[in-house]
């Protein structure tokens, strides 16, 4: 496959591509960060709190098949070794055992934050190479993680 195969210009979308598998880096570390804060959940929030780091692990593993079947769609091979995700990251692991609850929420919403930035990055990047596909879903997953960062940071009782 190659992207003039679904009419883009392969020079135009290689930083689409290299922005994505960055991004499929941090949505690595992210996804078992969220696995970590569902494990280690204890205290009086264990219940809301379990169930929700449970949906949001569920929806980014969805969420790194997207971005990896993108990465083929656009004709290269997605990354595949933690080795690299850990490399490439800018969202860095954390020990889940024994984290306060709010601690963990702060956790998410940094990681949260840096996605946005990443995805927000990807919408410019999709923009100037044509490719509408990307920028579609990469729009879709912002908007879940800014409608997830108001909940935590309203169940966590911050502006």
């Amino acid at each position: 496959m190659d992207a003039k195969e679904i009419s883009l210009n392969e020079k135009e979308v290689k930083p689409v591509v290299d922005l994505l598998n960055d991004y499929l880096a941090n949505y690595h570390i992210h996804y078992q960060k969220l696995r970590g804060c569902h494990w280690n959940i204890k205290g009086q929030n264990f219940f809301t709190l379990h169930v929700k780091f449970e949906e949001l692990y569920t929806n980014a593993q969805l969420t790194i098949d997207e971005i990896a079947e993108r990465v083929l769609t656009l004709g290269k091979a997605p990354h595949s070794r933690f080795a690299d995700y850990i490399k490439e990251s800018k969202i860095k692991e954390i020990d889940t055992i024994g984290l306060k609850d709010l601690d963990m929420v702060d956790a998410i919403l940094d990681d949260m934050a840096n996605l946005i930035e990443l995805e927000r990055e990807l919408l410019e990047a999709t923009d100037e190479a044509g490719d509408d596909g990307s920028n579609d879903m990469v729009n879709r997953f912002m908007q879940f993680k800014e409608k997830n960062t108001w909940m935590l940071r309203s169940f966590a009782g911050k502006k």
